[in-house]
């Protein structure tokens, strides 16, 4: 009987649960294609997890070569500042000694060549004063007699100081750098203060502000300031070096939390690091750490919109000519080969009612999967689903824009449907034309709001709780709210006419809305007549 041979290799940490990966001679049974992929994914993610840490490896050996450059360059940089102080200072001193060596020496020589000129009279006094006394003759040796007297009298040798104005002694010039020779020898590199370390359970992130919370591993009295850096990723765990964007910095923050607001919300996730700073450097970076800051961030599908919209990615304005183009074009090809190409002009106003206007006569274009709105349908759709979770967006019309919808709806709605007129799409609805309106529908009814139109609306959808909620942006006032139970995606839809609207999005739902939506439970602005299952 053949015995089976089996090899086992030591267990791979792939993620998954530990296994041992048996080979055998006879293979039986193989692993079904989902345990493969998985396998296969799990593998791939560590590889790229690998390849990452090369890759901050390779740029943290290019740091070292480069910061190590620099800092010599410092080094000798000082250490050449340093001599040259010490080389000033040795010349000003030299020659404090050589001015004093000048003035006692001219001193002395001066007090010299008196006391030299005065000895030589002397001598001369002396030696006349010695032939006197060998004259004989009474009157002449009494007429000599008062000359050496006289000239005794008045004699520089009797009138001179004979101690020197000025000792040779130079001690008071002298120095004694032992002192110094220590503090020379006591050099040593800046201190470097410690990483601060980022607790991320201190750190929150709300209202699209994040506030970052950061502490010392131990006491250091000796920082003057924080310097903060962040930077946008849509990879979680650890930062990742190439495909990244560049850093950006917040400087001389003197607490220990930073609260970063008004940011836009257009990543998944946000990279945060920290440094404290002495009055002479920088410290470590502290380790980073990566928040969450998820938020629905989607543009205007242009694919969608009717031609008498003008769309960029967040902003769309009524354009009554923008289908103008499109007809050329379509009269243009009719017209090939007869030779001349006629083109009317509309003697009417270029604003022409949504009620009164119509242009079905052009042709519809078929993009992304659906047709162009036409018709009175003066619609565009955002160029994202929502299939779950709760999301937040807001929007600001032109001061003249005459009317405008803010919504969702299905992506089944059709070109010709209006927003809030279906039973798949359900909308505010602002009319400032005739007669001002301002209202919320849905399935072609109309809800009057006792409101006044806000400068902003903020749209709030909750997909799985069938929750579509309109506010004041500024002020956080409910406007209305639906309640109904979405059966498929929605996408955010506007309608514009004779004016503009702008999209915002990147935005978190406020946390005035979330406290709101607990307590206002799809209740106090909901209208039976409204509230429907879309099917």
């Amino acid at each position: 009987m053949d015995t089976q041979k089996c090899l086992v290799f030591p267990c791979v940490n792939t993620g998954l649960s530990d296994f041992p990966l048996p080979v055998r001679s006879n293979i039986q049974q193989l692993p079904d294609k989902e345990a493969l992929q998985r396998i296969i994914t799990t593998l791939a993610n560590k590889n790229d997890e690998i390849q990452n840490f090369i890759d901050t490896l390779s740029h943290v050996l290019k740091g070292v070569q480069a910061n190590s450059t620099k800092v010599l360059s410092d080094l000798d940089e000082e250490f050449d500042s340093l001599y040259s102080v010490l080389d000033e200072m040795k010349e000003s001193m030299a020659n404090n000694i050589k001015q004093e060596q000048a003035h006692k020496t001219q001193e002395l020589q001066n007090q010299l060549s008196q006391c030299t000129n005065a000895l030589e009279s002397s001598e001369e006094l002396l030696e006349f004063s010695s032939r006197t006394m060998d004259i004989k003759d009474p009157e002449e040796f009494s007429k000599a007699a008062r000359q050496i007297k006289d000239r005794v009298t008045m004699a520089a040798a009797f009138r001179l100081s004979l101690k020197p104005k000025l000792s040779d002694n130079m001690t008071h010039l002298m120095v004694d750098f032992s002192q110094e020779r220590q503090m020379l020898q006591s050099l040593k590199f800046l201190p470097v203060p410690k990483a601060p370390e980022i607790d991320p359970a201190d750190c929150m992130v709300a209202d699209n502000c994040v506030t970052v919370a950061w502490r010392m591993p131990e006491e250091d009295n000796k920082i003057d300031h924080y310097v903060l850096e962040y930077r946008k990723t849509n990879y979680d765990g650890l930062p990742r070096v190439k495909d990244e964007r560049c850093w950006e910095m917040v400087d001389n923050i003197k607490g220990t939390e930073y609260t970063l607001s008004g940011l836009k919300f257009d990543s998944k996730f946000m990279n945060f690091r920290v440094r404290a700073c002495n009055k002479a450097v920088a410290g470590e970076y502290s380790d980073p750490v990566t928040l969450e800051t998820k938020a629905l961030t989607f543009g205007l599908d242009n694919t969608s919109s009717h031609l008498n919209l003008k769309v960029e990615d967040s902003y769309v304005e009524w354009d009554p000519m923008g289908g103008k183009s499109q007809e050329s074009k379509v009269k243009g090809k009719e017209n090939k080969g007869s030779g001349h190409v006629t083109l009317k002009n509309n003697p009417r106003s270029a604003t022409p009612s949504p009620k009164r206007t119509s242009v079905t006569s052009r042709p519809s274009i078929g993009r992304g999967g659906r047709d162009r709105f036409t018709g009175e349908s003066y619609t565009v759709l955002g160029d994202t689903t929502i299939e779950s979770g709760q999301y937040y967006w807001e929007v600001k019309a032109q001061k003249d824009c005459k009317s405008y919808s803010v919504g969702v709806t299905y992506k089944t709605i059709g070109k010709f449907d209006q927003l809030g007129k279906t039973n798949t799409s359900w909308c505010l609805h602002v009319n400032n034309w005739l007669q001002a309106t301002f209202a919320a529908k849905h399935n072609n009814k109309a809800k009057a709001l006792e409101v006044a139109v806000p400068d902003r609306i903020g749209v709030y959808c909750d997909f799985d709780g069938g929750q579509l909620s309109f506010y004041n942006a500024d002020t956080k006032q409910l406007l209305y709210s639906f309640k109904t139970k979405f059966t498929q995606p929605v996408v955010p839809g506007f309608m514009v006419w004779c004016g503009g609207i702008t999209l915002c999005t990147g935005l978190q739902v406020p946390s005035a809305v979330r406290t709101l939506q607990k307590t206002e439970n799809g209740m106090s602005g909901s209208s039976s007549s409204l509230t429907s299952v879309a099917q």
